[in-house]
C-alpha cells in the first residue's frame, strides 16, 4: 500500500528504542524524513544512522529530556514545520496508590500528559495553515482498562485522552488528524522492567514472568515494534484522514472489551 507521505516530515520522539524506534523506522521506510529525539545521545545517534543508511532519508536528532522546558524548546525550535508528530515517553513506575504522593502525580503528568500537549500547541498551528498534518500519541491500554500497579500512567495518559478527544474535533477541518494509539504489551525495554519486578516479587526468573504474562495475552506472545511501526505509519498516511480521535489498541486482545 501506498502511503503517500514520502517527502514529508516528522518529528518522532523517544526514538531511540522500543515503540517509537519502530514508528521511526516505519515511517522513514514511506520515505519520511525525521527528527529523532531521545535522552540518550548514543543510542540515538546509532538509530539515526542506521535508518539514513537504510531508507535514504534525512534524519536529524535531539539529544534531551522532553519533560524539561529547555528539552522541549530545543525539540520544537528542531521540529518547526514537520507535517507528522508521534509523541512518546516512557510511562512512570508502578506501584500501589498508597505509595504515591503529589510530586509523583506531577512528575506524571509531566511526562505522559502536559509534555505532548505542549508539542501539540507548538507545532499545530502549521499542520493547520498547511491544511494537512497527522498527530499519533502513545498512550497504553490502560486507559481503556486500567491497571492497578500504573495509577500515575492511568491517570495521566487518561487526561490526555481527554484532551485529544476534544481538540482532534477542532483541528479535523483543517486537514489534521489527532489519534491514540494503545499497546498492550511489546517486546521492549520497559516489558523487561515490569518483567524483572514480577520476577524479584515472586523469585522467579524473568523468563518464567514473561511466559505467565503472555499466557494472558489471547495472541499469546508479545507485540513487536515492527508491528506497532506499521499501525503508526498508517495513521500518519494518506489513507487515514477520515480517522479522528480514536483509540486504537494494540495489545493481542488482551483488554477484554465488546466495544
Amino acid at each position: 500500500m501506498d502511503l503517500g507521505i514520502a517527502g514529508k516530515r516528522a518529528l518522532v520522539c523517544a526514538s531511540s528504542k522500543g515503540l517509537g524506534l519502530g514508528c521511526a523506522e516505519a515511517l522513514a521506510a514511506a520515505g519520511v524524513d525525521l527528527v529523532m529525539n531521545a535522552r540518550g545521545s548514543d543510542a540515538l545517534g546509532s538509530a539515526a544512522e542506521r535508518i539514513r543508511a537504510e531508507h535514504g532519508v534525512q534524519v536529524q536528532t535531539v539529544a534531551c529530556d522532553v519533560t524539561t522546558a529547555d528539552g522541549q524548546s530545543q525539540v520544537i525550535e528542531a521540529a518547526q514545520g514537520v507535517d507528522i508528530l508521534v509523541t512518546n515517553a516512557g510511562g512512570p513506575p508502578p506501584g500501589l496508590w498508597s505509595d504515591w504522593d503529589r510530586d509523583d502525580f506531577i512528575k506524571a503528568l509531566d511526562a505522559n500528559m502536559l509534555t505532548p500537549i505542549a508539542f501539540m500547541k507548538a507545532l499545530l498551528p502549521a499542520m493547520m495553515d498547511n491544511g494537512w498534518g497527522r498527530v499519533v500519541n502513545i498512550t497504553s491500554q490502560s486507559v481503556r482498562a486500567p491497571i492497578a500497579v500504573l495509577g500515575l500512567s492511568n491517570a495521566a495518559r487518561t487526561g490526555l485522552t481527554g484532551y485529544v478527544a476534544g481538540t482532534s474535533r477542532q483541528v479535523a477541518p483543517y486537514g489534521v488528524t489527532i489519534n491514540n494509539l494503545l499497546p498492550g504489551i511489546h517486546a521492549t525495554d520497559r516489558a523487561d522492567a515490569l518483567d524483572s519486578g514480577v520476577a524479584a516479587q515472586k523469585d522467579i526468573s524473568v523468563d518464567e514472568a514473561r511466559a505467565e504474562r503472555a499466557a494472558t495475552i489471547p495472541a499469546r506472545r508479545y507485540g513487536t515494534r515492527q508491528e506497532f511501526g506499521a499501525a503508526c505509519a498508517f495513521l500518519c498516511s494518506k489513507n487515514a484522514g477520515f480517522i479522528v480521535g480514536q483509540n486504537i489498541l494494540l495489545d493481542g486482545g488482551a483488554t477484554n472489551l465488546t466495544m
